[in-house]
């Protein structure tokens, strides 16, 4: 592993920015569902062999597109900004 001086360590600290993301209604949700409902209608059982696995995905996957299946969320866009304004970064502008 490698280490960093203090001095450069530090600088790379302070230029390092974190944004958290919220909780509900995330790009990180909806594939962590995605994965769920995979896990759930096709990963359910031992797959033993490499291409019947590919076989299964593939089956499972093009039945999710052809049914267009979507996340729906519990609320609209506009209410989402509202309520989970406290969530997102707020630019200074100059």
């Amino acid at each position: 592993m490698k280490h960093f001086r203090l001095s450069r360590a530090h600088r790379l600290a302070r230029r390092l920015e974190i944004y958290h993301t919220p909780r509900n209604g995330s790009w990180l949700n909806v594939a962590e569902t995605e994965l769920s409902i995979l896990s759930k209608q096709c990963l359910d059982r031992r797959i033993n062999c490499k291409q019947k696995l590919e076989t299964e995905l593939i089956a499972w996957q093009t039945e999710r597109n052809q049914t267009a299946s979507k996340v729906i969320w519990q609320f609209s866009t506009d209410d989402a900004r509202v309520k989970l304004k406290h969530l997102y970064p707020v630019f200074e502008t100059a």
